[in-house]
This record gives structure tokens, C-alpha cells and sequence, in this order.
């Protein structure tokens, strides 16, 4: 009964064992299409098909680049022909912008050489592409098979276990109890078998040794020409150059001293008309709006007490020097002297007060408000018939042709500004590349005492509204001490694995990874002290896409 017992649980772990075991097939990579390519200082011209049939017309793929840049090439003249055969005549049609179709046929199965003769604005140029073969055709995918001996088998060793056990069972089980001869059984029977799965899973692999992997990717990968184009893969030529290190600080846009301008109303009243709307652009001068000054009873009784007394001083004025001008030839001249001053006086009163009340004895009075300063009209909710408290805030109008920026610059790049060359910023609106000039404006007057940086202003010169107040800028200046230097556009570095790095064009379709060491930056082009080599062309434009395209190969 024990015997059965074991077998029973036997067959379980041999399963296991057994488990995964069997025939893998291994499907190896193969080549899609034929290439060839040629390339000159101007232009980078690729070939590609699949298998051209003899005698019979067949076609390939024709791809012009700019050599430099990767880009695609407006071609306004293109002829190709067949290298040493004039009497094969090829036809060409155009798929899309550098993407041609040449078909022909060719009557033997060789190699032959293709001449393709271009102009466009990059200039006129010929370039001979070889080694075209003809009936070639693609090679089948290979399958692998792999086999097991039966030595190597988990049941092997299964049964091998089992028979051992067996064994020992029969002379325990004359010399000793049987429980105890039924565990040891089971010990002996499960140990092997799980030693010889053990064994299986890990190959036989010391594991005092550590193995390298060779799963790993490589540092060289293909990217297809219909890839580059669909992500716009655009490369730059690696320079020595002279090269100026700058510093890179960040500023606040604030309205330079005629860039802001707010309007209140003097007194309590009513709207009675708004001459301008929000966004539009005002001229200083320009009526914005007239308000309805509401007067109290008690107010326009004092206005009126002050007018009958303002009129009544110049009446009686008036009335003195009429009669002494009368008189003249008898009065003395220091009378008629006293009468005209007072007349004088009186008169200078009665126009100031009716200037001041505006004719109006009634209980209403108009004020206009009229704009400071040119520029554009900004948010605003007030209507027709609103009353409105004095001093409360109807409008602001905004100036951003001028504009002026303040930075927090720390002590020791306070000392590049002495040195500066030109110190420039650039907006944060991805479609305006263009980089402003600044100007200094007042140096560090006082610090920042949470992180002791020093606030320096600056003017940006022809602003022409790119800018909004408030808004956060790099501003980058420029030292004027030159050095050469191995430079590449900053676009370029992309961060692999912790590591910065730089996708580099081999061939048409070929692209390699270099890890660089970087030097010092000048907000767009990065000094490389290792890991490129002038004259090399580095990926500029879409190198996201090439470092997800090199870590999922």
C-alpha cells in the first residue's frame, strides 16, 4: 500500500518536471528589401527594393536627402540612367517630396550601377549608386529546431528517482519501522526529482560564475527612411567653433514706467457713457467714459451762496471803478489803482468758480475721463448706469511695446554683467523663436534677503507686445571671452539611462547611440568635451522618437 502511495505522489512532481518540455522553434530575422546608397557633400541618395525580376519590369524606390541635414529635397531637375548600358531606359514618377519611383527593365541577372543627375537649391550634382542586383531574391526565414536526448529528460530522472527509492524501501523495511521507512521513502523518492527539475530550470549554470547577457541593446540601429520622414528626423553637422559660455538666469516681465496706466473716477456717480470696449487700443487723450457727479441740496446751496458772492464782489468792484474812471481828473491816482485791482481780482474769481462748476447749478455735474496713456484697453465690467464710488478703479490700459524685465542674479554671475557681450531672452511661446536683445537698465540695488540673490533690471528692446507682463522668461548673457570648441546644438542631447547622450547618422538608414561628456552651455549650443567627432552629424529634430526607437529595439 505504501508503494502506491509514493507512486502517487510521485507522478505529480514528474509532471511538473516534464512541464515546458518539448520542441522551440526560433524564427531568424531576415531581410526585408535590398539597399544601396551613394552621397556627396550636398545630397544623400538611398535605393530601395525587393527582388527586380529579370526581363521583366521591375521598380525600386529612389529617396534624396539633404546630406547635412537629413531633410527631404525639393528636386527641380532629376535624370537617372543606367551606368554603362544607354539602351536601358528608365522611367521616373514622383511619390512625394525626395520620394521617387524609377521602373525599367533589365535584361540580366547582375549587378548594375544607377547615375542620377540632380539640381535643386542646394545645386547641381551627380552621384553614381552601385551594385543594383538584379533576380536576387530575398532569403527565407530560417527555423530552428531544438531537440532534448532523453538522458537530459525530467522523466529520466524521474524514473531513475523512483527506482532508487524502491530500492532502499525494500532494505529499510526489513531492518526498521515502517513509518519511518515510509517518510524516508518519500524523502529519497521527492529528492531527486526535484533536484533534477532544479537542475533543468537553471541549465546546469554555476552559479559561482556570473554570465554576461547578450540580450542587450545595440548601440547601432536601423531607422527606415519612410521613419525618418514621418517624425521629420533632422541632423547638424558636428563643428569646431569659437564658443562663449553664458549664464542663464530667469525673469519676471514688469511694465516699464509709462506701460501701465490705472483710471478712477474723483467723485461718486453714475455712468451715463463708456466711449471705448475691452481689447481696443486707445490714444492718449482718448475719452474713455463721462460720469454723472450726483449733488446733494445741501451741496448745491453752498455752490450757489458761493456764486451770488463771487458775482455780487465783482459787481460792486466793477461798479467802484466805473465811478472813479468817472472821476479821474479830480480822484487821487492811488484810488483808481486800488479800483482797478479789485476789478481785476474779482473778475480772475467769477471765471475760475464758473470754469469749476461748469456752468451747472443744477443737482448734476459731467466728469470726463479721458486715457494717460496709449496702449490697449484691458478687462472691464461696469455698463451704462452704474454707479460708481470715488476713487474705484474703471479701467487699466496696458503699453507692452516697451517692457521691462527684472531678474534675480546671484553674486557670482553679477560679475558676468560687467564682461557681458550681449544678453538676450527668449519668449515661452514655442512659435516664436526669435531672441530679444536686452539692455540694462538699473544694476543691483537691492537683495533679496530670503535667498540673497541681487535684482537687476532690464529693458527689452522692440517688444512689440511678445511678452505679458508678469510673465516668467530665460535670459541668457552672453561672456565675451571665446574658446574654441567641439559644439552641437542643445536640441541634440537626449538623457539615456541617466546618461546624456547624442543619436548619431552612420548611414542612409543607419543611426548609432554616443554617451557624451558635457561642457558648458550657452542656452543653444553645448560644448562636448568627449564623445563626438567633428564632422559627424548628431540628430536634431525628433530625438525623442530615436531614443524611444533605441530602447524599444
Amino acid at each position: 500500500m505504501i508503494k502506491y502511495i509514493i507512486l502517487l505522489l510521485l507522478l505529480p512532481i514528474s509532471a511538473i518536471a516534464h512541464e515546458g518540455d518539448g520542441k522551440a522553434a526560433a524564427a531568424t530575422s531576415t531581410t526585408a528589401y535590398f539597399s544601396s546608397e551613394a552621397s556627396s557633400d550636398k545630397y544623400e541618395t538611398l535605393i530601395k527594393y525587393k527582388t527586380i525580376p529579370v526581363g521583366k519590369e521591375g521598380s525600386f524606390q529612389l529617396y534624396i536627402t539633404d546630406f547635412v541635414s537629413n531633410k527631404a529635397v525639393q528636386i527641380t531637375d532629376l535624370k537617372t540612367s543606367v551606368s554603362g548600358n544607354a539602351d536601358l531606359k528608365l522611367t521616373l514618377s514622383k511619390i512625394d517630396t525626395g520620394v521617387f519611383e524609377v521602373k525599367g527593365i533589365f535584361p540580366d541577372k547582375k549587378a548594375y550601377n544607377i547615375s542620377v543627375s540632380l539640381n535643386s537649391q542646394l545645386g547641381p550634382d551627380l552621384l553614381l549608386i552601385k551594385d543594383i542586383e538584379i533576380g536576387k531574391e530575398l532569403p527565407k526565414p530560417a527555423v530552428e529546431e531544438e531537440h532534448s536526448h532523453w538522458y537530459s529528460s525530467n522523466w529520466f530522472y524521474g524514473i531513475l528517482g523512483l527506482l532508487a527509492g524502491m530500492v532502499a524501501m525494500y532494505f529499510l523495511m526489513r531492518k526498521t519501522n515502517k513509518k519511518v521507512v515510509a517518510a524516508t521513502a518519500i524523502f529519497l523518492l521527492i529528492f531527486p526529482t526535484a533536484t533534477t527539475n532544479y537542475i533543468s530550470a537553471h541549465g546546469g549554470d554555476d552559479h559561482g560564475v556570473a554570465k554576461p547577457t547578450t540580450g542587450g541593446p545595440s548601440n547601432t540601429f536601423i531607422v527606415e527612411k519612410e521613419t525618418q520622414f514621418l517624425f521629420d528626423i533632422l541632423t547638424a553637422r558636428v563643428v569646431t567653433a569659437n564658443f562663449n559660455r553664458s549664464t542663464g538666469v530667469l525673469g519676471t516681465v514688469v511694465p516699464s514706467p509709462k506701460g501701465v496706466a490705472v483710471i478712477q473716477t474723483p467723485q461718486t456717480g453714475k455712468i451715463v457713457s463708456i466711449k471705448t470696449t475691452v481689447g481696443q487700443r486707445v490714444l492718449a487723450g482718448q475719452v474713455l467714459a463721462v460720469i454723472e457727479q450726483q449733488v446733494d441740496a445741501g451741496t448745491q446751496v453752498s455752490i450757489l451762496t458761493q456764486r451770488n458772492s463771487v458775482d455780487a464782489e465783482y459787481n460792486a468792484a466793477k461798479a467802484q471803478y466805473d465811478r472813479l474812471n468817472g472821476i479821474a481828473d479830480i480822484v487821487a491816482k492811488k484810488d483808481l489803482t486800488e479800483a482797478k485791482a479789485r476789478i481785476e481780482t474779482a473778475f480772475k474769481n467769477k471765471r475760475l468758480f464758473n470754469a469749476n462748476a461748469a456752468g451747472n447749478v443744477s443737482s448734476t455735474r459731467m466728469i470726463t475721463l479721458t486715457a494717460p496713456i496709449s496702449g490697449i484697453v484691458g478687462t472691464f465690467n461696469y455698463s451704462i448706469g452704474a454707479v460708481v464710488s470715488a476713487g474705484q478703479t474703471l479701467f487699466e490700459i496696458t503699453n507692452l511695446h516697451k517692457v521691462f524685465v527684472e531678474a534675480q542674479v546671484f553674486s557670482k554671475d553679477v560679475a558676468n554683467l560687467k564682461g557681458i557681450q550681449k544678453i538676450t531672452a527668449a519668449s515661452n511661446n514655442p512659435a516664436d523663436t526669435t531672441s530679444y536683445s536686452l539692455r540694462i537698465v538699473s544694476t543691483a540695488q537691492q537683495v533679496n534677503p530670503e535667498n540673497q540673490s541681487q535684482v537687476v533690471l532690464f529693458e527689452v528692446t522692440n517688444a512689440n507686445g511678445r511678452f505679458k507682463i508678469g510673465e516668467n522668461i530665460n535670459i541668457s548673457i552672453f561672456s565675451s571671452d571665446y574658446s574654441k570648441a567641439v559644439i552641437i546644438p542643445d536640441e541634440a542631447i537626449a538623457d539615456v539611462n541617466g546618461k546624456p547622450a547624442v543619436f548619431i547618422k552612420d548611414l542612409a538608414e543607419q543611426y548609432s547611440i554616443s554617451y557624451v561628456n558635457k561642457g558648458t552651455s550657452n542656452g543653444k549650443q553645448v560644448n562636448i568635451i568627449k564623445g563626438v567627432e567633428e564632422g559627424e552629424r548628431v540628430v536634431t529634430n525628433g530625438v525623442y522618437q530615436m531614443k524611444t526607437m533605441f530602447l524599444n529595439q
